[in-house]
C-alpha cells in the first residue's frame, strides 16, 4: 500500500476516534476544567452579590487567619487521619476472613457490608440518627442495659463526642467498596505461591505479608487515595447530622466551604478554601503514590 493510502488511513481513523471522543471531552472542558480555573480566577476577588472587586491573594490571606476556618481544618484532618486506616485495617481484616468462607457465606457478606455504599446517603443519616437519638436511641439504651453509661448522652450534641460519631459513620459508609475489592484481589493471588510457601513452613502470617500482600498493594493503593478523598470532600453527614455544630465542633472544610458560599454568598472566599482543598488532597494524593506505588506491579 502507497504511503499517502496509508497516511489518509491514518488521518481517516484518527478524525472518527476523535469524533466518538468529542462529547465526552466537551463534557470534561465544559464542567469540569472551566469551573476548575473560574474557581481560581474568582478566589483572587471580592465575590459576592453585589459584584467583583480584585483583591489578589487577600481571601487566602483572610482564610488563614479565620478562626473557624482553623477549626474546620483540624476537624477535616482528624476524620481523615482516623478513617482511612481504621478504613484498611478493617476492609483487609473481613476480607481475609471472609474470602475464606463458602461462595453463598461470601457473598452474604459482601452483601451486608457493600448496603451502606449502595443505599442513600439521607436514609443512612436518618437510621443514624436515630441510633445516636439522646431520648430513644438504641445506643444509649445498650450502654445503659450494660451498665457502662449512667445517663443519655448527646452523640451529635456534645462537643466531645459529636465528630467522634461521625467518624463512626464515615467509617461505616466506607468499608463496603475496599471489603468488595480486596475479596477480589485475594482472588487473583496465585493459589501455587500460597502453597508452596506452607509447603516450606510458613506460617499464615508468612503466607499473607510475603505472598499476598504484594499482590494487594495495587489495590490498597486505591482504596487509600479514594478513600483519602473521600473524607477530605466530607460534607453530607454533617449537613444532615449536625450542621457544623455544636460550636463548629463537626465543620469540615468542605462544610465550611458550602455555608460561606451559599449562606453568606462570599464565592470568591469560598472559592479560595476550595483551592486550598484541592491542593491538599493533591499532595498528599502524591505522597501516597511515591510511598506505596514505588512497590506496585502494573
Amino acid at each position: 500500500m502507497k504511503p499517502k493510502k496509508m497516511n489518509k488511513i491514518r488521518m481517516r481513523e484518527t478524525m472518527v476516534a476523535y469524533a466518538f471522543l468529542a462529547p465526552a471531552l466537551i463534557f470534561f472542558v465544559v464542567f469540569v476544567l472551566l469551573p476548575m480555573g473560574m474557581g481560581v480566577v474568582t478566589s483572587l476577588f471580592r465575590y459576592n452579590m453585589k459584584g467583583m472587586t480584585f483583591t489578589g491573594l487577600s481571601n487566602y490571606v483572610t482564610m488563614f487567619q479565620d478562626p473557624v476556618w482553623q477549626k474546620s481544618l483540624v476537624n477535616t484532618l482528624f476524620l481523615v487521619i482516623g478513617s482511612v486506616p481504621l478504613t484498611v485495617f478493617f476492609a483487609l481484616f473481613v476480607a481475609a476472613l471472609t474470602y475464606e468462607k463458602n461462595p453463598v457465606t461470601r457473598s452474604f457478606f459482601r452483601c451486608v457490608f457493600f448496603l451502606p455504599v449502595v443505599t442513600g446517603t439521607v436514609a443512612v443519616t436518618v437510621v443514624w440518627k436515630w441510633i445516636y437519638d439522646p431520648l430513644n436511641g438504641i445506643l444509649n439504651w445498650m450502654l445503659k442495659s450494660l451498665h457502662l453509661i449512667e445517663r443519655n448522652i448527646m452523640w451529635t450534641g456534645d462537643k466531645k463526642y459529636a465528630l467522634w460519631a461521625i467518624l463512626i459513620i464515615l467509617i461505616t459508609t466506607s468499608v463496603g467498596q475496599p471489603i468488595i475489592l480486596y475479596i477480589a484481589s485475594l482472588g487473583n493471588v496465585p493459589k501455587d505461591y500460597v502453597e508452596a510457601a506452607q509447603v516450606d513452613g510458613a506460617n499464615d502470617l508468612q503466607v499473607f505479608w510475603k505472598i499476598k500482600w504484594p499482590s494487594l498493594l495495587p489495590t490498597t493503593l486505591y482504596i487509600v487515595v479514594i478513600t483519602t478523598i473521600n473524607s477530605f470532600q466530607c460534607f453530607s453527614l454533617i449537613q444532615l447530622l449536625t450542621s457544623g455544630g455544636p460550636n463548629y465542633r463537626t465543620t469540615t472544610i468542605m462544610y465550611y466551604l458550602y455555608e460561606t458560599a451559599f449562606k453568606r454568598f462570599e464565592y470568591g472566599y469560598a472559592n479560595a478554601m476550595g483551592v486550598i482543598l484541592a491542593l491538599m488532597i493533591g499532595a498528599i494524593s502524591f505522597i501516597q503514590f511515591k510511598a506505596l506505588g514505588s512497590d506496585v506491579e502494573y
